[in-house]
């Protein structure tokens, strides 16, 4: 799939200028599809979350170790990895809305194996099916968005992934506690003599039936149909679209695809050397990881109750920080055009120093109780939790979305999808280190020396990016180079 990227972040056809050959846009129609498309953003973000306040129900079940454990919760990020890797070249083999109703069948019957696995084997299995979902959503939604989007509303509408993925988190988030409390814990019986820890994934069922229903009511990508020779039926939908003009924009699809190029993985170096731009590429994508995020998104619960916390205060705050998610997102977005990228990734890189640090220093105060957990004192608790939130929120503030906006924009057109597709790979393997290690820390040096761990990537990310991030804002994608 050989795709180009607007300042904005959103992508585009390569060559698709043209689009004042249209008529003017059936917004509604378009809004309702986007709708429709990013509730694969949604899944995304809920089955990321849902596994937060199951853990302890997974350790119960399955008597799993620490390193089980984290396993069990890493597991779907391999799945992600190649999900991801694999989803643009299926797409231009079988269409866009097709491997979308692939993602939602995975969605599904990863959430229901998930509540019914008896065994880790079995649980990590349906977990890796549903991140072959979570990766291929990551690329598709957006991807046909911006294929069927207008050129002044493509920004918005694809940036309108992003919160719909923190937007899965959050809901996530808030039926597990809501669960949790009904049936008085993860480990209890909720209904029909299953524990409550299952019926968290079996939540996820509904938007994932939705999600797969309501993609039968969306057209393919006009620029798909084109390249697979059916200039008829993309008229068609291109005249849903925008009334007029269809003709001719379906002759100016054919042009440009005459110009694309597969994306080749040799143009990634240069002499034998892999070119500077793409190493900054894969920094991007790992200091994201290594600085820890996933830790709260993934293992809230246990990170909370390992500070102290009762379960049900916990999950509240894995609530909060869900929240926060969204409401930095929002900001985010909607200044990153005027204040440019590096600004935001410096300053939350700061943020989450401090914020982090902060975090590192309350947890070095606490002592282990009877129960093996960390204790902290009223104030020590209190300050932990507020410096968690204001990491979350320096974090979705800027290296969230703001890694995934320059690393579409950064690279070159000669080589964007394979640097893309290289740095993509990268981020999910560091999240699965940081995924599958904080159970073995958490056993091993306790909170204190993970949270100090992440600080110290937080510190260096700032160096890096004061070094080796070029501002693109305003940039023409012409002008990038490697």
């Amino acid at each position: 799939m050989s795709v180009t990227t607007t300042p904005e972040g959103a992508q585009t056809p390569e060559g698709a200028h043209g689009a004042h050959v249209l008529a003017a846009p059936n917004t509604a129609y378009i809004i309702t599809i986007a709708v429709i498309a990013t509730l694969g953003g949604f899944l995304f973000g809920f089955d990321s979350g849902v596994i937060n306040g199951t853990v302890d129900g997974l350790q119960t079940a399955f008597g799993s170790t620490t390193v089980g454990t984290g396993w069990s919760v890493s597991s779907m990020l391999l799945g992600s990895a190649a999900g991801a890797l694999a989803a643009g070249r299926l797409a231009d083999a079988f269409g866009r809305r097709a491997m979308l109703m692939v993602a939602a069948v995975c969605f599904i019957i990863s959430a229901w194996g998930s509540g019914i696995a008896t065994g880790v084997t079995e649980f990590v299995i349906y977990r890796i099916i549903g991140g072959l979902a979570v990766g291929a959503a990551s690329v598709m939604s957006p991807a046909y968005i911006s294929e069927i989007a207008p050129a002044r509303h493509r920004g918005a509408l694809g940036t309108a992934q992003q919160i719909a993925i923190v937007t899965g988190l959050f809901i996530a988030f808030l039926s597990n506690f809501l669960l949790a409390r009904s049936a008085g814990g993860s480990t209890a019986e909720f209904a029909l003599g299953y524990e409550t820890w299952r019926w968290m994934f079996w939540v996820e069922l509904l938007p994932a039936f939705i999600f797969l229903g309501a993609l039968f009511a969306i057209p393919e990508s006009p620029r798909f149909l084109v390249a697979k020779g059916k200039a008829d039926s993309a008229k068609g939908v291109l005249a849903k679209l925008f009334g007029g003009g269809a003709d001719a924009k379906v002759a100016e699809i054919e042009r440009t695809l005459a110009r694309d190029h597969k994306p080749r993985f040799s143009d990634l170096t240069n002499g034998g050397k892999i070119r500077p731009i793409v190493w900054v590429g894969i920094g991007l994508a790992v200091f994201q990881q290594l600085v820890g995020i996933n830790v709260i998104f993934y293992y809230g619960a246990v990170l909370w109750q390992s500070a102290g916390f009762s379960e049900d205060s916990a999950l509240l705050q894995n609530v909060l920080s869900g929240g926060i998610s969204i409401l930095a997102v929002v900001v985010c977005l909607a200044m990153i055009d005027r204040v440019g990228r590096k600004p935001f990734l410096f300053w939350g890189s700061i943020g989450m120093v401090v914020t982090l640090g902060i975090m590192c220093f309350a947890f070095s105060t606490g002592s282990l109780g009877d129960d093996g957990n960390l204790q902290l004192s009223g104030s020590m608790g209190t300050v932990a939790l507020v410096a968690g939130l204001a990491y979350v929120f320096a974090f979705n503030l800027s290296w969230g979305p703001v890694m995934w906006v320059l690393l579409g924009e950064m690279f070159p057109n000669q080589f964007r999808g394979s640097a893309l597709a290289v740095a993509g790979l990268s981020q999910w393997l560091a999240n699965f280190l940081v995924t599958w290690s904080f159970p073995i820390f958490l056993a091993g040096i306790g909170l204190a020396g993970a949270y100090g761990i992440y600080a110290f990537f937080a510190l260096v990310s700032v160096f890096f990016v004061a070094k080796m991030v070029r501002e693109t804002k305003g940039m023409e994608l012409e002008d990038m180079v490697g």
